[in-house]
């Protein structure tokens, strides 16, 4: 990338009218839902690297990436969720949360609207992203791998099962039988 700052265009989520536009939140859901399975399995921390860049920008690590432009501050501090899904503002719909807690970057399988590097429906710019004012996906897929990797991330696995109850051993006032 070119050290200047570059100027960044505004991308619009492409939406179908009506009821397509409803099944397709359907299925993007019912699909993240399957994906964290029975075990609430979690994606990749280079997966979630590229979701938290394609969300929130890297400005605040000093670089020029700005935020996307559908990311909205959630009615709770300090939460964000995406304004340009349709999820709306609640719990289960915020992209980072405290902890171990399941945010919605954790879903093996997440689609973005604009389709943007780390997503599962993610598409690769086109050649008229790289003309200025660039596309912010241009911009994450020119990144060096070193600017990804400093993105931090949680990633928490899922918490080992309880340990089983040892039986204790049997006592000579049992009554069992030994056998010889």
């Amino acid at each position: 990338m070119s050290e200047e700052t570059p100027e960044f265009r505004k991308e619009e989520v492409k939406k179908q009218g009506g009821i397509a536009n409803k099944l397709t939140m359907v299925q993007n859901f019912a699909t993240a839902l399957t994906s964290r399975g029975l075990k609430n399995d979690k994606t990749t921390k280079p997966v979630k690297q590229l979701r938290v860049l394609s969300c929130f920008g890297n400005q605040n690590l000093g670089g020029v990436l700005p935020p996307c432009e559908h990311l909205k501050e959630s009615s709770t501090p300090g939460k964000h969720f995406c304004g340009g899904c349709g999820c709306g503002d609640r719990k289960g719909t915020w992209l980072v949360a405290e902890g171990d807690e399941y945010s919605k970057l954790d879903y093996p399988k997440l689609a973005c609207p604009l389709q943007m590097p780390g997503f599962t429906n993610y598409k690769k710019s086109e050649p008229d992203e790289a003309t200025s004012p660039i596309t912010r996906r241009y911009y994450i897929e020119n990144m060096s791998i070193k600017d990804i990797e400093i993105v931090s991330v949680t990633v928490h696995g899922v918490p080992p099962p309880p340990p089983k109850k040892e039986e204790p051993p049997p006592t000579e006032s049992s009554s069992e039988t030994p056998t010889t």
